[in-house]
């Protein structure tokens, strides 16, 4: 019976990893959207205040569907709130619309990071869907060059990956700034939010983590093959 050593010393601590993540940040979320902001802000309002105290104009707010779907779209220039989020005044509503301002602010700032991370998504895209199948191929058929191929492809993935976590890390610290300096929470919220955007930011450092365990598994099961 053949047992994948790298993948189960590299990868799977990766993945045990996102999954503890994922379930950290849907139980704090969970546990401050059932606390009620002091001011009774929700989550578009924060973003409407937030984005008229640093001069943006031109980005509307939109709700979307689902629940953790919030998300700021730089090529249509669109903020787009969950509706636990866009409707509800709680503390992970006000935190979580923060965030996302925060990312709508990068892009009014020219911030570099994020431009370099909205030019790798459908390198991105493209990278995770067939690299890894072209240099698995390419280890079975022992045909180099399908390997090589499935490798930059996969790289190029794991780039975008560990772009997004500087981009994220400054979307949460731009938000925690923001949301003090317009005095949106009190100290006690504000821990509340911080907990939040550290949950989340979690979940990305687990997503780069097993992207980069991927691909140097791949690497190695070539050299082992050589």
């Amino acid at each position: 019976m053949y047992i994948d050593f790298y993948y189960v010393v590299l990868v799977v601590p990766a993945l045990l990893l996102s999954l503890w993540a994922q379930f950290k940040v849907n139980a704090v979320f969970a546990k401050y959207s059932r606390i009620q902001s002091s001011r009774g802000i929700t989550g578009a309002e924060t973003a409407r205040l937030l984005m008229k105290a640093n001069d943006i104009a031109d980005v509307p707010i939109e709700p979307v569907a689902g629940s953790l779907t919030d998300h700021y779209d730089p090529g249509r220039r669109v903020l787009r709130l969950s509706r636990p989020v866009y409707d509800q005044a709680s503390i992970a509503a006000v935190g979580v619309a923060a965030h996302e301002t925060g990312h709508a602010i990068q892009h009014a700032r020219r911030y570099g990071p994020l431009g370099l991370r909205s030019t790798l998504v459908p390198v991105a895209n493209i990278g995770s869907s067939f690299g890894p199948w072209l240099a698995i191929a390419g280890l079975v058929l022992s045909f180099p060059v399908l390997f090589n191929a499935g490798i930059i492809l996969f790289a190029g993935a794991v780039l975008f990956y560990l772009v997004t976590l500087p981009v994220e890390i400054n979307a949460s610290s731009r938000a925690m700034a923001i949301l003090r300096q317009n005095q949106v929470l009190g100290p006690e919220e504000m821990k509340g939010v911080k907990k939040v955007l550290s949950a989340a930011a979690m979940t990305y450092v687990a997503s780069a983590l097993t992207a980069a365990m991927n691909l140097l598994r791949l690497i190695l099961l070539s050299r082992k093959r050589r």
